[in-house]
């Protein structure tokens, strides 16, 4: 089992930057396939970006593709998720998961086991 916690979120105009993390408890940190998703009020949860164990795989939303960047470090347990060029449509609740396939990412999040509890991403006009 592995435990998830979120950090990074906060409030920034459109056109900044943030980067989420994501760190991970235990010590099979590689044995997990990562992903971000996100939920905005009054819509469902959404992929964002995927990763493998080994970085050599990774998928984005069209929406986010060019602007947002998934790495992982696995000697930390953590996950990152770079948010460039904000637009106030990134605005939601940022959340990471876990999932026990190394090898193949997912991009629905009954594709994931393990959920962290989320962060919040405003982006202001």
């Amino acid at each position: 089992q592995v435990q998830l916690v979120e950090s990074g979120g906060g409030l920034v105009q459109a056109g900044g930057s943030l980067r989420l993390s994501c760190a991970a408890s235990g010590r099979t940190f590689s044995s997990y396939a990562m992903g971000w998703f996100r939920q905005a009020p009054g819509k469902e949860r959404e992929f964002v970006a995927a990763i493998n164990w080994n970085t050599v795989v990774s998928y984005y939303a069209d929406s986010v593709k060019g602007r947002f960047t998934i790495s992982r470090d696995n000697a930390k347990n953590t996950v990152y998720l770079q948010m460039n060029s904000l637009k106030p449509e990134d605005t939601a609740v940022y959340s990471c998961a876990a999932r026990r396939t190394p090898l193949r990412v997912g991009m629905r999040p009954y594709d994931y086991d393990y959920w962290g509890q989320g962060t919040q991403v405003t982006v202001s006009s």
